[in-house]
């Protein structure tokens, strides 16, 4: 038995469709009775509730022989929001999971820099807040950025890769990790079945020494049949739009691209060293190009992007 956590979310619903792939039952915490197309012929025993209630918690993880916490907030008002839901969400999770053999929390790769964002701290302090509680039962996954259909959060990348005449570079000598959420949910899967118990392991597609910008935004806007001017975009530009954004968020808005968010885009290095990797993992499906026209392909049939 599988016990998971942000099941009806962007990772959370591929998740659970690799686990009953590789032959678990799959019991999932959600607010109500989630129905999604990747679960035709799966059926999740349903645990109606949420991270801040503690008895829903104890059910989801009665008897479970692993419980794999994927729930997060990726984008909110401030730091007082990430707190709540990513690191309490974790002690909550992690005190219901005292008696379960093994456990996987889904953080981020954000979480090697945790002085960069509030989500970036808040993702370090869930890690923090689950090993201490539970040890060498933890196995912590942080993904890069994962992208895949069904994701709202690079989205306007593509439609921007569709429409503008140019594309924005925002450093010529960064490297970016990334991986199609399908890969990451399959690599998830095979860490929950007890490989790397006590360890923090990086996920990543076929290159873990990560993409240069170029190449992202060449290979988006080839997915999209274009072939765009890319520009360098100035750091100061896109810090600027970040603290423009951070005044939004105070009066109650949740854009992505916050200051924290910039800090995270103009960090040089999210590339995956040797010893950060996992033994074992399953080995990506998807390539970044290949994967980039999957998830182009699903945009336009959801009717998210234009023809």
């Amino acid at each position: 038995m599988a016990a998971v956590t942000g099941a009806t979310g962007f990772l959370g619903r591929r998740l659970v469709r690799a686990l009953a792939d590789d032959g678990w039952r799959v019991r999932v915490l959600a607010r109500r009775d989630p129905i999604d197309p990747l679960w035709r012929d799966v059926e999740p025993e349903v645990v109606p509730g949420d991270l801040a209630d503690d008895a829903a918690l104890a059910r989801l993880a009665q008897d479970a022989d692993v419980l794999v916490h994927a729930a997060a907030l990726v984008k909110a008002p401030g730091r007082t929001d990430f707190e709540a839901v990513n690191r309490e969400g974790a002690r909550r999770v992690a005190h219901a999971a005292a008696g379960t053999p093994h456990a996987v929390l889904v953080s981020s790769l954000a979480a090697r820099e945790p002085g960069l964002s509030h989500y970036a701290a808040s993702k370090r302090a869930a890690e923090d807040a689950m090993a201490e509680a539970l040890g060498s039962r933890l196995t912590i996954a942080r993904p890069p950025a994962i992208y895949g259909p069904g994701d709202r959060e690079m989205l306007p990348v593509f439609q921007a890769a569709q429409t503008s005449p140019v594309l924005p570079v925002p450093s010529e000598t960064a490297r970016i990790g990334m991986i199609h959420v399908d890969d990451a949910a399959r690599q998830i899967a095979a860490l929950a079945a007890g490989g790397e118990a006590g360890r923090t392991v990086a996920l990543s597609d076929d290159r873990p020494e990560g993409h240069s910008w170029r190449d992202l935004m060449s290979a988006a806007a080839r997915a999209c049949g274009r072939a765009p001017r890319l520009a360098p975009v100035p750091r100061a530009l896109i810090q600027a739009i970040g603290i423009t954004n951070d005044f939004r968020a105070m009066l109650g808005a949740s854009p992505m691209l916050t200051s924290g968010k910039a800090r995270e885009l103009l960090h040089p290095d999210w590339a995956i060293a040797p010893e950060e990797r996992a033994v074992g993992l399953p080995a990506p499906i998807h390539a970044l190009e290949g994967g980039f026209e999957d998830t182009v392909a699903w945009y336009r049939r959801a009717g998210w992007m234009k023809h």
